[in-house]
């Protein structure tokens, strides 16, 4: 088996509108295809990112909640190439958006910092 890359990432928002919001216009995620499932009554959206990634955002009626800080078991967060990541804290910010402070990778010598979507999933900047 050869894997191709990745296909697509897939969220679970406690509030749709919000998060539709989040992922389209505060990091500009381009809206795909958008579909009410009613024996769900669950909202589907899929969101393009600008490299071809895409994520589902998904709602379904009272999900669970699940640990959000990065060092939780399970998938620890996703990670957004940018080619500065200072400016695009900065940017993050004036937009109203929970950012931690800037750091650099001990291995690489990479800038990154973490910033959180709306149900406080914790989502990186790593320098390109």
């Amino acid at each position: 088996m050869r894997f191709l890359g990745v296909h697509h990432i897939a969220i679970i928002a406690t509030d749709y509108a919000r998060s539709k919001r989040f992922y389209t216009e505060t990091l500009g995620g381009t809206v795909l295809a958008e579909n009410y499932r009613a024996d769900r009554d669950s909202w589907k959206l899929d969101i393009a990112l600008a490299d071809g990634v895409r994520i589902e955002l998904f709602s379904f009626p009272d999900p669970p909640a699940r640990p959000s800080r990065p060092e939780a078991a399970g998938l620890r967060h996703l990670a957004l190439a940018v080619t500065n990541v200072s400016a695009a804290l900065v940017e993050l910010r004036a937009r109203g958006v929970r950012t931690e402070e800037l750091r650099t990778d001990e291995h690489t010598g990479k800038q990154m910092a973490f910033f959180f979507d709306p149900d406080d999933l914790p989502l990186e900047l790593y320098e390109a």
